[in-house]
């Protein structure tokens, strides 16, 4: 956890872009039931993280910019000492005060009672539908009880607001500490990846890989993956979310790994791709070089002022090049960037914010325009080729290939870095690592 005054100025900038006469509501997502009575393993919802560093679940935070007296107000669990023995410790309505910043604190089921009172009269309520039906429900009825007292002084909201106006354009700009943790995120994830290389050989399993990459992320220290681990061998690597990771590697078969580490709640996303004998063949090189010359170019384009969009259309442009040197587009690059004929080899965007989630917060547009990148925002860019095994009118050789090639960016003021740059990816530095 942060230090707990970088939590508070958090939350200070957030009330003070939402302005006094706005309340902010910012709750974690419910436990949700496995089987049995065992529920999915509970991470927090990354803006209550962001603004508080509260990991129990039942937690919800209410933010008054306005008020003279608790303007940091948390509803959580309070101690219990029987449920505690089987759960684990918690905070409390004490340690919601003494450690996380709340001026006032009370147990989460007295949230129904006390949310009129909160947001009557204030102008804006920021609060993020959809995510939560009990909560949107609760504020959908207290709305509609609020319409009734307005003759009595109590009315409710004039409007909700996302909170990705405001709540989310603070989490794309990446302070000192979240970098420092990003670091450190990706610097165990480059490990994972490299262990994995060296332990892959043809007759493994993908789940063996899988198991390799998630001991070094909690080894060094990491709370687990950031997201699902994919492995995918062979023509599972064209698949682009595969997670079953339950089948075998072969001789001759492409790896690919997309797994990034979470630490102190931040997570790198590495995707690398492999040979599982170490030497890739003639056309895996082929392909595998023309995928990680776009990414080098694309990488060199990261800078204050260019677009994702740009970063985008220059890899499309340069990846159906590649594509009609591969035989697996006729005619032209001008005619198959418009006619979109490369989608089906190259299906999905070159970049995406990251942070405390995988694909992080922060809108992607502004005046439907694509926005310009700053410092301090971390992207990923990851171009690939995917040719599905059953793909018709293309060379044989070229079926079941899958490669992607992954990295996280940041935007510096001058430039960028590469925040996992220590991965191996040219060639040679790929095959020097898959040798045992």
């Amino acid at each position: 956890m942060f230090d707990p005054a970088v939590f508070a100025a958090r939350r200070d900038a957030f009330m003070q872009a939402i302005g006094p006469n706005a309340v902010a509501i910012v709750r974690s997502q419910p436990e949700r039931l496995r089987n049995g009575d065992a529920y999915h393993s509970f991470r927090q919802h990354s803006d209550v993280l962001y603004l508080t560093g509260f990991v129990e679940p039942d937690t919800t935070l209410v933010l008054r910019p306005g008020a003279e007296t608790e303007r940091v107000i948390m509803f959580v669990r309070p101690r219990d000492k029987e449920m505690e023995i089987w759960d684990g410790r918690r905070a409390g309505l004490e340690g919601a005060k003494a450690t996380y910043g709340a001026d006032a604190s009370y147990a989460a089921t007295e949230l129904p009672a006390k949310i009129g009172e909160l947001i009557s009269n204030c102008d804006e309520l920021h609060y993020a539908l959809g995510l939560d039906e009990e909560m949107d429900a609760l504020i959908a009825s207290t709305i509609h009880k609020l319409r009734k007292t307005e003759k009595r002084g109590k009315r409710p909201p004039r409007a909700v607001v996302d909170p990705r106006f405001a709540l989310h354009e603070l989490r794309l700009h990446k302070r000192p500490e979240e970098l420092a943790a990003m670091r450190k995120a990706a610097d165990i994830s480059t490990e994972a990846h490299i262990a994995a290389m060296k332990a892959c050989t043809p007759g493994m399993g993908e789940h063996e890989l899988e198991a390799i990459v998630n001991y070094t992320f909690r080894r060094r220290g990491g709370a687990g993956p950031g997201y699902t681990t994919i492995v995918g061998a062979g023509e599972n690597a064209t698949i682009l979310h595969y997670i079953e990771n339950n089948c075998r590697v072969d001789d001759g078969d492409l790896v690919l790994i997309d797994a990034g580490c979470e630490y102190d709640h931040y997570t790198a996303d590495i995707t690398r791709t492999w040979p599982a004998n170490g030497a890739f063949t003639a056309i895996q090189k082929r392909v595998y070089q023309i995928v990680l010359d776009v990414q080098v170019e694309a990488i060199a384009m990261v800078k204050p002022g260019v677009t994702l969009d740009e970063i985008h259309n220059h890899c499309v442009r340069r990846l159906t090049e590649g594509m009609i040197a591969l035989g697996l587009l006729g005619g032209s690059a001008d005619d198959r960037v418009t006619d979109q004929t490369y989608r089906k080899f190259y299906m999905h965007g070159t970049s995406h914010w990251l942070g405390l989630d995988v694909h992080d917060a922060g809108v992607y547009m502004h005046d439907g325009k694509g926005r310009p990148l700053e410092a301090g925002m971390v992207i990923t860019v990851e171009p690939g080729l995917y040719v599905a095994a059953d793909a018709e009118d293309v060379p044989p050789e070229l079926r079941g290939i899958g490669i992607r090639i992954e990295d996280d960016v940041l935007v510096t003021a001058t430039g960028h870095e590469v925040l996992t740059a220590a991965c191996p990816k040219k060639i040679e530095d790929i095959e020097a690592a898959c040798r045992r």
